[in-house]
């Protein structure tokens, strides 16, 4: 089920994500710890325990055997927690010899609201070795081989080192039948100089194929076309890989081997760590409000940027002993069985955003549950440091609508609502760009399924065009800007009004007239909020990723043409919304269909 690891992939992961000194002095390595008289080590880490809770919820496991090898002299205890985090022994064993094999059982019980397993290691006088610490229970039914897809669009490197690391775990990579790379790029990985080796490593393994982009959604989905395309005996279940992660292989054995222990047929997906904070957590589970186009919400009782070495008022790690359940599961690493495929469909081709979150909320829907597995994540681009006011803004907005009306009762008078809060915000922080962005959004919506039946691939190319006839959606390397230093006095944001529609009334009058009260100054990222930015004439506000800045200027003319065309873009919606929300419904079954993503792959 997992291995027992001292140190992560590399040297910007901390250690103490997997194995933690408390006193003394241990040497971590991946595979063996080394311990001197009078040292104490624990994993009771995010990545050194094994999370029991989610264990004794979705599987019959009723104990586990945690074996190693042992030379010295110490003690090792088999710990578990409850979930307030009361640890417990379980079983324990003195280590005196020169080479010893160490058993210890323990039961998979009392863990239902929450807790964990993980090991202890303790020396007195003398030192003591440890490597080798295997998990293992006994599996449920013979398990469907694995295929890995990795999506790929011109980051090279990235999956090449991605692949790399599967190389360099033996272990891991016998867990996968077929690595398929769907390369979508105008930088093909087979031109690089080291993709020769890597395929020449991987061997028969290596499915590596090139295709037109059709964004993530295209080529997730073509790693579960070719894994279910003949008679269902011979499926695949199918993990799929963002190109650009930081990869431990070792979730590759915890996924498969919580997959192969489930009671019911499950989609099992790793969890996000943040590429530039390592020990931070994104989010321990998720769930959507595609009314309002939220996704990515924390669900109540889950982790949102944890602090995986933080500890609580009682000074106890921060290792997620309480179990939570999420709704869907992002797919920078997600397993998806080819059951779950077969009988629900592929997924909808949306090209970017929202098709993870509505192929879980669809599985949801016919009965396949997804969990969200801690201690096995992939660490990828820390969200939180990506600008909103992007291209990949209007998937998010016009899928999310799209989500919406295929699971929810689409409620217009909620969706009108949301979509005017947006449209009112971004026009007074002097966003016209992303009002475009918008209103384009939902007048495609409207337009029905149609927009997708060439995988949305136009849709990409034509809202990048729209959003470059907008200059603040261009971020600018601060040695670029022409503005005098005086003119770029940062100015500090007031709190969050207690009545926000006067005050936005307020602002909106200001920037029609252009009675703002500031001419011109600097934002900083985190204080960009809309009544805030709709003070200034010009506001240069640094963009979330702190590369640059984008310089908002206000603009009578086009606050009065976007603000005419969204007046018309919400009352179409609210008039049309119900119409087009049941044509999606009843186009949901052909858009998902094997033959429809057999006619956009042209096979």
């Amino acid at each position: 089920m997992q291995r027992g690891h001292f140190t992560g992939p590399g040297r910007i992961v901390p250690d103490d994500l997997y194995a933690e000194v408390l006193t003394g002095v241990a040497r971590r390595e991946r595979d063996r710890l080394h311990l001197v008289a009078g040292a104490h080590v624990t994993t009771n880490t995010y990545w050194g325990r094994l999370h029991a809770t989610y264990w004794q919820r979705w599987t019959a496991v009723a104990s586990v055997r945690v074996r190693l090898h042992a030379s010295g002299a110490g003690c090792i205890w088999l710990m578990a927690s409850d979930a307030n985090k009361v640890g417990r022994a379980v079983a324990q064993a003195p280590v005196q010899g020169p080479d010893e094999t160490v058993e210890l059982d323990g039961p998979i019980d009392r863990f239902l609201d929450g807790g964990g397993m993980w090991l202890e290691f303790a020396t007195e006088t003398d030192e003591m070795t440890v490597s080798q610490v295997r998990w293992t229970v006994e599996p449920v039914e013979p398990q469907r081989p694995v295929d890995l897809t990795i999506c790929s669009y011109n980051r090279v490197d990235e999956c090449l080192n991605t692949l790399s690391s599967l190389i360099s775990d033996p272990y891991a990579l016998d867990r996968i039948a077929v690595i398929r790379v769907v390369d979508q790029g105008s930088d093909p990985l087979e031109d690089n100089v080291r993709f020769a080796d890597v395929a020449d490593a991987l061997g028969h393994r290596l499915d590596y194929r090139r295709q037109a982009n059709l964004g993530g959604a295209g080529g997730f989905t073509r790693g579960l076309f070719e894994a279910t395309s003949g008679d269902p005996a011979d499926d695949h279940d199918v993990l799929l890989m963002d190109d650009d992660v930081l990869l431990d292989p070792e979730i590759i054995v915890r996924l498969t081997g919580f997959a192969a222990c489930t009671g019911t047929t499950t989609i099992v997906g790793g969890q996000m760590l943040n590429l530039l904070h390592p020990a931070h957590l994104h989010r321990s589970a998720e769930f959507a409000n595609p009314e309002e186009l939220e996704n990515g919400n924390c669900v109540p009782g889950g982790v949102e940027e944890g602090f995986l070495l933080g500890r609580d008022e009682r000074l106890l790690p921060n290792v997620l002993d309480r179990r939570v359940d999420t709704v869907y599961n992002g797919w920078w690493s997600c397993l998806i069985p080819a059951p779950v495929v077969r009988a629900i469909g592929y997924p909808l081709p949306l090209f970017f955003q929202w098709d993870d979150v509505e192929f879980g909320y669809r599985a949801r829907a016919h009965g396949f549950p997804t969990v969200s597995l801690p201690g096995a994540g992939v660490w990828h681009s820390d969200f939180g440091w990506k600008d909103w006011d992007e291209w990949h803004r209007y998937f998010n907005l016009r899928n999310g609508l799209i989500t919406a009306a295929l699971h929810t009762p689409f409620d217009v008078r909620v969706v009108c609502r949301t979509v005017t809060k947006f449209l009112r915000e971004y026009l007074v922080a002097m966003q016209y760009g992303l009002a475009a962005t918008l209103l384009t959004a939902v007048e495609d919506f409207l337009r029905g399924p149609e927009i997708l039946d060439d995988g949305s691939a136009s849709a990409a190319a034509r809202i990048r065009e729209i959003r470059a006839a907008y200059p603040e959606t261009r971020c600018v390397p601060m040695h670029e800007l022409e503005l005098d230093f005086r003119e770029l006095v940062v100015q500090p944001a007031a709190p969050r009004p207690s009545r926000e529609l006067l005050v936005w009334a307020k602002r909106t009058v200001a920037q029609a007239t252009g009675r703002t009260r500031i001419r011109s100054g600097m934002v900083t990222a985190g204080e960009a909020h809309w009544w805030h930015v709709s003070q200034f004439e010009r506001a240069v506000v640094t963009d979330m990723g702190e590369t640059g800045v984008r310089i908002r200027t206000r603009d009578r003319q086009r606050l009065t043409e976007l603000s005419r065309r969204g007046l018309g873009v919400v009352r179409r919606l609210y008039r049309e919304g119900p119409v087009v929300a049941q044509q999606w419904r009843d186009a949901a079954p052909r858009v998902t269909s094997r033959e429809n993503w057999a006619r956009l792959y042209d096979v």
